[in-house]
């Protein structure tokens, strides 16, 4: 008697939730992952012993960090806020201080507008200058728009990249993005994609803002993204760069970069060994002095480095020299 009551509270339940889903309509959603109990990961197979597959995890292809990781003390990195270095192609963390914490990135930025601009435009695109090009922050690098000029998209990357001219990156934003605000939504997506989530982004270019932040962790992230595109890799090795673009009558604007990177500029060797193919540099009041790095050893296998908010110039370099010793090791 007791065993038929339950079976028929069980029953009524069942029945309840039944209607309830036809009412809400909820037996009719469409899920973009829906379960298949044949599937190979599916837990049904799994806990059966026949799931011949596994789901493959977002940072397999990765590396990633939990913890600090500053090996035997031989990386004085005391006059930093934080600095990775990672083998890429066997996703190893050779060393990591603060990975994590939320910094300034100061013009380490532009490897983000870099990449979101080569995802959206072909380096042809042609570029026309508003007056949004203006910046007036003291101390800006500027590489000297003027509304109407017109340059291409590949002509816009070398001197963002190479030179670090902000009005360079507005000059892409609002073109590639149709407005600045809506570039700046893109970057935020792209981070996000890429599972930067120590990341936002206020502006295309740097320059500081309260809302504009990252962390080394992250920058590995965006930058290990933007060299999949040989033309960012082509940009960032280069010393210098001659171009010439056109001003809103026509006339020609001749221009000539030279590379911030003082290790392409012969001021820093790397360690024996060690290439450094090029990468980006960063400073603000703010942010103090950045460096994100792309570096090869003897046989070619890829690294990334990242030094944030570090005292001067002239300790960053030798920290960086410090951080690429431990390849060798």
């Amino acid at each position: 008697m007791k065993c038929t009551n339950k079976v028929r509270r069980i029953c009524f339940c069942m029945s309840l939730i039944l209607c309830m889903s036809l009412l809400t309509g909820c037996g009719n959603v469409a899920y973009t992952f829906p379960y298949d109990v044949n599937s190979s990961v599916s837990s049904f197979n799994v806990l059966a012993g026949t799931g011949a597959g596994r789901a493959e995890p977002f940072a397999a292809d990765l590396c990633v960090v939990t913890e600090d990781q500053t090996g035997d003390g031989s990386v004085d990195m005391s006059q930093a806020s934080a600095a990775v270095l990672f083998d890429v192609n066997n996703k190893k963390v050779l060393y990591s201080k603060n990975a994590h914490e939320r910094l300034y990135p100061a013009s380490l930025t532009k490897v983000m507008t870099a990449l979101v601009a080569l995802q959206n435009a072909s380096p042809d695109t042609v570029l026309t200058a508003t007056d949004s090009v203006k910046i007036t922050e003291s101390g800006a690098q500027l590489c000297g728009l003027k509304a109407g000029d017109t340059m291409t998209l590949d002509q816009a990357l070398h001197i963002l990249l190479m030179y670090s001219a902000n009005d360079a990156a507005m000059l892409i934003a609002e073109n590639i993005g149709g407005s600045v605000d809506h570039f700046v939504e893109m970057m935020n997506e792209e981070a996000q994609r890429l599972g930067a989530t120590n990341t936002s982004f206020a502006n295309p270019h740097g320059l500081s803002d309260d809302n504009h932040y990252t962390s080394a962790y992250d920058l590995y992230l965006i930058f290990n993204e933007a060299i999949k595109y040989d033309s960012f890799n082509e940009i960032i090795h280069m010393t210098s760069y001659q171009t010439a673009y056109y001003d809103k009558d026509g006339k020609a604007k001749e221009l000539t970069v030279n590379n911030t990177n003082r290790f392409l500029r012969g001021d820093f060797q790397a360690p024996e060994n060690i290439t450094v193919i090029g990468g980006k540099t960063g400073t603000t009041n703010a942010a103090g002095h950045c460096l994100i790095l792309l570096s090869r050893d003897t046989s070619g296998a890829p690294y990334i480095s990242v030094i944030l908010n570090s005292s001067a110039s002239d300790v960053l370099y030798p920290e960086m020299v410090q951080l690429l010793e431990q390849i060798n090791k």
